[in-house]
């Protein structure tokens, strides 16, 4: 017997098929480049491997039929709300397929989940096409004091700056948004004012300079 399982979150959350599709294949391949060469003609270049994908049909159903693999299975309507839901998340999911032939146990993306009902009973019949995915690492470089990060990130400036020694009031400024434009803190107005001798933090004059 081989059984399909999906689990989202490290599998806070599952769902066992209850009835397995009965065929399913997954492809796979490598990226390879067709180069022309002179005088040789074309030749290709292996590339790295592609990702894999399986696509999965069968159906939900509404009552157990005598081909599903455990009793207290899920509603047809909860079952969809829980690949839809897992697919909207934007988070990969696992797909484990156990059987004594055949093991697989990978991350995967939702690509596709398109399902639909025929005459008779109420069962609805889905097909759903996953791809591999690939957590991605950032890589170190060395440096000082041990490893240090590479990512798009530590590529950017630094977010600290330093603030400016005066600020000219504008239109609509208070002292609470001043000390947020130059501190990137609200709470700082009272420094403001005491630095400034401000008597009443109300009356603020359009293009008075402030020391900060």
């Amino acid at each position: 017997m081989i059984t399909f399982k999906l689990s989202f979150n490290n599998e806070a959350e599952s769902l066992w098929l209850p009835v397995p599709p009965q065929s399913f294949e997954i492809q796979t391949g490598l990226n390879n480049t067709t180069v022309n060469i002179h005088e040789l003609g074309e030749a290709v270049l292996i590339g790295k491997r592609r990702l894999k994908s399986v696509s999965l049909s069968s159906y939900f159903p509404i009552a157990d039929d005598g081909l599903c693999q455990y009793a207290d299975f899920p509603p047809p309507a909860k079952c969809i709300e829980t690949i839809e839901r897992w697919r909207d998340s934007k988070r990969p999911i696992r797909l484990k397929i156990t059987g004594e032939s055949v093991k697989f146990n990978e991350a995967m993306t939702i690509e596709n989940f398109n399902y639909s009902q025929r005459k008779g009973p109420q069962d609805v019949y889905f097909t759903l096409d996953l791809r591999e995915y690939r957590f991605l690492q950032a890589k170190t470089v060395p440096g000082a004091g041990g490893q240090t990060p590479v990512s798009k990130a530590s590529s950017a400036r630094p977010a600290d700056r330093t603030p400016p020694k005066t600020y000219t009031v504008q239109s609509g400024d208070t002292l609470m948004k001043i000390a947020q434009k130059v501190y990137g803190d609200s709470g700082k107005w009272k420094a403001l004012k005491e630095n400034n001798n401000i008597k009443d933090e109300r009356k603020l004059r359009i293009g008075a300079v402030l020391n900060v």
